[in-house]
């Protein structure tokens, strides 16, 4: 049996380029509901570090006059919720009803009253929802993610974000994950093939140069 290749093996092989940043950025934060962030929920983990991070980002792209849009798995009732395939996988899915507490944006973001909220049902931003149509309409052609869990919904808005032809940037410092050896593989995997992985500070300097 041949060894695994290494990122570093891979790199060499041609992986891992370089997304860059285009003529215009929005900001989508993935999913830090309370269900999301409150360690003592079935679906949660403690995400205060990377939710401060990610209000870094929003005030870096507010003060850009950039697009900042969030997203929420949510069903549109709970006998909805509690007959999604998904649950089949996670039975906490059954908790991801409209007006239920857990599919709120935690209140720690400092989110805007016009800040668009992406509706979903599955891992994916932009599976089944309105997040292209909206970004398309303010021009944007490169996607910066923040949220959670990194190798669940942030990585598969990633993949979705480079199938569709926008450039992909995922802030490592703004993603969580409730297992950190899946964070780190999945931020291995999406720099390898789907985006770029990058440190807020770096984000902002690229922002300020476009």
């Amino acid at each position: 049996m041949s060894l695994a290749s290494t990122p570093k093996d891979l790199e060499r092989k041609g992986f891992a380029g370089r997304f860059g940043f285009g003529q215009k950025s929005a900001l989508v934060v993935v999913d830090f509901t309370n269900a999301f962030t409150d360690p003592g929920h079935r679906l949660g983990s403690d995400s205060a570090v990377e939710i401060a991070a990610t209000n870094e980002l929003i005030a870096i792209f507010r003060a850009k006059g950039l697009p900042v849009l969030f997203t929420a798995i949510e069903y549109e009732s709970d006998v909805a919720a509690a007959s999604s395939h998904w649950r089949t996988k996670i039975d906490a899915i059954s908790d991801l009803y409209r007006g239920s507490s857990g599919t709120i944006q935690d209140a720690r973001l400092d989110r805007e009253e016009g800040d668009p909220i992406v509706n979903k049902e599955f891992a994916s931003a932009f599976f089944r929802t309105t997040l292209e149509a909206l970004l398309l309409e303010r021009s944007v052609d490169t996607v910066v993610v923040a949220g959670c869990s990194t190798s669940g919904c942030v990585r598969a808005t990633a993949v979705d974000a480079c199938q569709l032809g926008f450039r992909v940037i995922v802030c490592r410092d703004a993603v969580a994950d409730r297992n950190r050896n899946a964070h780190d593989q999945a931020l291995v995997d999406i720099d390898l093939k789907y985006g770029d992985v990058l440190g807020r500070n770096e984000i902002a300097e690229r922002l300020h140069t476009n």
